[in-house]
């Protein structure tokens, strides 16, 4: 069984995965109270599945781009699980999950995420062996200028408002929006992503493991 988290935004997840099914999965947005909420958002989702910390055997975290605050608290939360109960730890890059479960398209995939003060984390995918693999490193920009520099017909998914939205549909030749359901970070997904790495021995070292910050000039890991 493995244990997924993911605090990169307001939006946090939870998910329990084994090689068969999710056994579980909780996703709600917190207004800034990660902290507080996840470790008893876990506890109720054990209670409710019957299953107990005993049987995790490792753990998944999203490990951004997002909020920097946000991040710390599920990085953090998840290493200490990891060196209680001396658990392999995989993380996997927020963006990841989202370009995931798009549809297979020969389309080039922009993947966003909200990153304060109306600006957005996008990350740029292209489908190739099956899988939707990135295409440079993520950065930091806005809805305007993603929406500028689309000059052919491309797909667009991720944490976006009504109204980002609307700006980007006025694009409608080029811009090809992921519907609503689409756009939602599955901490399932980030769990199968996880498991999938763990089955194949690629494991993070906990006191290495760091998250993805973003600032204006580029990808930052600290």
């Amino acid at each position: 069984m493995l244990l997924a988290v993911d605090t990169s935004t307001a939006q946090v997840g939870l998910a329990l995965f084994n090689d068969a099914q999710v056994a579980a999965e909780m996703i709600w947005h917190s207004h800034q109270h990660h902290t507080v909420e996840l470790a008893p958002a876990l506890a109720e989702l054990l209670k409710r599945t019957g299953i107990a910390l005993n049987d995790v055997q490792a753990l998944g975290v999203a490990i951004g781009p997002g909020s920097f605050t946000s991040l710390r608290v599920g990085l953090s939360f998840i290493k200490g699980l990891a060196l209680a109960r001396r658990l392999p730890i995989v993380g996997i890059p927020t963006l990841d999950i989202l370009a995931a479960v798009q549809p297979a398209s020969k389309l080039p995939l922009a993947a966003v995420l909200e990153a304060g003060r109306g600006r957005i984390a996008l990350g740029w995918y292209k489908f190739e062996k099956h899988v939707w693999q990135a295409d440079g490193d993520p950065q930091v920009t806005t809805v305007d200028a993603l929406a500028d520099s689309i000059d052919k017909p491309t797909l667009v998914a991720g944490e976006l408002s009504g109204e980002e939205r609307q700006r980007l549909a006025r694009k409608k030749v080029n811009v090809q929006l992921a519907a609503p359901s689409s756009c939602v970070r599955r901490p399932a997904v980030l769990a199968e992503l996880a498991f999938a790495r763990w089955q194949a021995g690629k494991v993070n070292e906990p006191a290495s493991l760091a998250p993805i910050y973003l600032h204006l000039a580029g990808p930052i890991q600290a």
